[in-house]
């Protein structure tokens, strides 16, 4: 696989499985519910500047970030013109850009309100709101006096203020423990909704979906779904991917991973018995080891807290990290392997011939969930479509 010839190590994205999983989530939904790709976070460490196009290319015509700077990141990749809509942070600074450029985003307090009437005046533009309520995860939301004066300020200024959606955040949907909760806060929506409509507003979406709700709870999925974590080929939780498939074994995912890390050996060291490898004394040669080089750390992603606990793939094989992980190097130990040589491709999550290192069993080795694993991955990791 072609890393371009100058980096370290590098990420590739299948196109193919990217296509099947929008392809069936898309069934999943239904014709009546939009999907909306979520890519906070680099696009869950995918990359935003590789993700967003390759996922117009598959037919995705609105995205979901959480605050300003990843709007703008998205609006520079698009070449689709699609929506985009912030989730969160909005500062008073860009809500002018926001307004100009057509990008819709959550209000949930009345300060943002404001703060987007009076851009919209400046600019000469109707800014695109959507009226996050507050349903019982009490972090974000508009409680329902607050949501009646918002509604009174649309209705004042329908010129300079477009309602585009109603929404909400659900609590914990990918765990059956916060059923009840959840419930509870499905109701106290179509509460709000129904406020919004008699204000006399009825053109505007409902959503309140992520991938673990929208896969799991039909009455959750409503005009549009934010799927995130799905679309990149993972289940939102163990329970999800049971609750959905049952206990059936596939042989083929419904689900397929896009992203695969890849880095090469740059050397390879004979370490005489009773010495020791890396800083400290982390690790001993209990015998006369091979010891190969890759130059990848923990400013790459890579854990510190995988030294003498990790594992690459070499050859197809799994290998042992050996002695503490550096910034910017970590030592395997290829002592039972024939041939290793620089050059040799390394495979730290993905496939390699019959062998896979998943991101959840590398969380594993560290406790960490696969939504970790992926934002720890470093932006200046370059990612590359692959078909």
């Amino acid at each position: 696989m072609s890393d371009g010839g100058v980096t370290s190590s590098w990420i590739t994205l299948r196109a193919g499985a990217l296509e099947g999983n929008l392809r069936w989530l898309r069934r999943r939904l239904g014709s009546q519910t939009q999907l909306c790709s979520v890519v906070k976070g680099n696009a869950y460490g995918h990359g935003i500047e590789t993700y967003v196009p390759l996922a117009e290319r598959c037919g995705v015509r609105q995205f979901a970030v959480f605050s300003a700077r990843e709007a703008q990141r998205v609006h520079a990749c698009s070449g689709k013109r699609s929506e985009i809509m912030i989730m969160g942070d909005l500062p008073d600074a860009a809500v002018d850009w926001a307004v100009a450029e057509g990008v819709s985003f959550f209000v949930f307090d009345l300060s943002r309100l404001d703060a987007a009437l009076q851009a919209a005046r400046r600019v000469g533009r109707a800014a695109r709101v959507h009226l996050e309520v507050e349903t019982g995860l009490n972090r974000t939301g508009l409680s329902a006096r607050s949501l009646g004066r918002a509604l009174e300020r649309i209705a004042a200024h329908p010129e300079q203020l477009r309602l585009d959606g109603v929404c909400s955040h659900l609590a914990g949907a990918e765990s059956s423990t916060n059923h009840y909760r959840i419930q509870r806060q499905l109701a106290v929506f179509r509460q709000r909704v129904e406020q919004v409509r008699a204000s006399g507003q009825t053109d505007f979406r409902r959503h309140v979906a992520c991938s673990a709700a929208a896969l799991l709870r039909p009455e959750t999925r409503l005009d549009m779904a934010r799927v995130g974590i799905a679309q990149f080929g993972y289940w939102p939780s163990e329970e999800v991917r049971l609750g959905v498939l049952g206990a059936r074994q596939r042989k083929r995912p419904v689900l397929r991973r896009l992203l695969t890390w890849r880095s090469r050996v740059i050397n390879v060291k004979r370490v005489p018995s009773g010495e020791f490898i890396g800083y400290g004394h982390h690790s001993q040669a209990l015998h006369t080891m091979r010891v190969a080089a890759v130059p990848v750390g923990y400013a790459d992603g890579f854990p510190r807290d995988l030294g003498n606990r990790g594992r690459v793939l070499v050859h197809g094989e799994p290998c042992h990290v050996i002695g503490a992980v550096n910034m910017s190097i970590l030592l395997v130990d290829v002592s039972y392997l024939a041939g290793v040589r620089n050059g040799d491709e390394v495979v730290l999550i993905g496939h390699q011939g019959e062998r896979e290192i998943t991101v959840g069993a590398f969380g594993e080795m560290f406790h960490a969930l696969n939504y970790e694993v992926l934002l720890r991955l470093s932006a200046d990791i370059p990612r590359i479509v692959v078909d």
